[in-house]
């Protein structure tokens, strides 16, 4: 073993050893690649790492192939972005995602009633977004699988009771899990001794049970518990208060524009629209559309509220906003 190795890389190579699922040795792997000292001293122990975890890549797309039952805690991501639910028992996950989706989870008023992930796809204006229920997050209860799962997504979705007499005790269980899966809020500045694979994405709350709450003091405890700077909304799954509030929050946490394209002298596309991260240029949207396209751009003409007039000509490295109606030209 080299010498002078980084502590936060034997870190990594005790949570390898610790490691009971694909996604958690796939991250455990990754890190120590790249907190690993490059050098020729390394050389041996980097191509064995990368030689570890092309294997266990391997392994997981074969395990996901038609025909072959994938690993427990997957789900392929659809929709304008994946949406993670973690909550502890009977905070009402189950009850929001079939308020929220046409999914149909288990529901029942005693704890760990989801065993396996649950997507469904939640509706927003002219998109849809993906909603993914999991199993109960208690002290010294939860499916190992989880911290890959929430890691991988896009965002992750808090929901929590606001009535319930343990809110503290479950925010820390939740917190402690947001820290296993390397996951840090973006709302949040990222701490200066971040893993280089911490991943720096939205957290939203849900403060669920609203109804049972005339005044708003439950959700005023509830968001001091988990931090005055996290996005939260108050909802009721069984009422549907906050549900469209709840919607915004979740598309807008995202940072994703959506825009439309039109051929000349046509109407603009009525389908849906594309779905692009904020900052995406004209060339970003030409190249979804067609690489081809992409290659040969000449310029862009511009429609929606952000034209300074209709048809307004761009070139390729123009920044669009959310409602913009392109046309490209090659």
């Amino acid at each position: 073993m080299p010498a002078n190795l980084p502590p936060h890389y034997h870190d990594a190579e005790a949570r390898l050893r610790r490691a009971t699922s694909h996604d958690e040795k796939e991250d455990a792997l990754r890190e120590m690649i790249a907190l690993l000292p490059k050098h020729k001293g390394t050389e041996k122990l980097q191509a064995d790492l990368r030689k570890r975890l092309a294997k266990l890549e391997e392994e997981a797309t074969h395990a996901r192939r038609p025909g072959h039952r994938g690993e427990v805690g997957h789900v392929a991501r659809e929709g304008a972005g994946q949406w993670v639910m973690l909550g502890p028992p009977n905070a009402g996950k189950s009850s929001l995602l079939e308020r929220l989706t046409h999914a149909h989870p288990q529901i029942a008023d005693y704890p760990f009633t989801t065993r396996e992930p649950q997507p469904g796809m939640m509706s927003f204006e002219d998109v849809q977004m993906q909603l993914v229920d999991t199993p109960a997050v208690a002290a010294g209860h939860v499916e190992p699988w989880l911290t890959g799962l929430a890691h991988g997504a896009d965002g992750v979705l808090l929901v929590l009771d606001v009535g319930a007499d343990d809110v503290e005790e479950s925010v820390r269980a939740l917190a402690e899990l947001l820290e296993r899966a390397r996951v840090w809020p973006l709302a949040r500045p990222l701490p200066p001794d971040a893993s280089p694979l911490t991943a720096h994405k939205p957290v939203v709350v849900a403060g669920n049970k609203s109804d049972l709450d005339d005044d708003g003091m439950f959700a005023a405890l509830t968001r001091d518990a988990v931090g005055a700077d996290l996005p939260f909304v108050a909802v009721s799954a069984r009422r549907g208060d906050g549900l469209e509030a709840l919607r915004r929050s979740l598309f807008g946490e995202l940072h994703r524009i959506r825009v439309r394209t039109k051929e000349p002298g046509q109407k603009p596309d009525v389908g849906k629209p594309f779905v692009l991260a904020e900052g995406a240029s004209v060339e970003d949207l030409a190249e979804r559309v067609h690489h081809d396209l992409a290659a040969h751009l000449k310029f862009a003409r511009l429609w929606g509220p952000h034209a300074r007039f209709a048809g307004q000509q761009v070139d390729r490295h123009h920044v669009l906003l959310d409602g913009d109606v392109v046309e490209l030209h090659s």
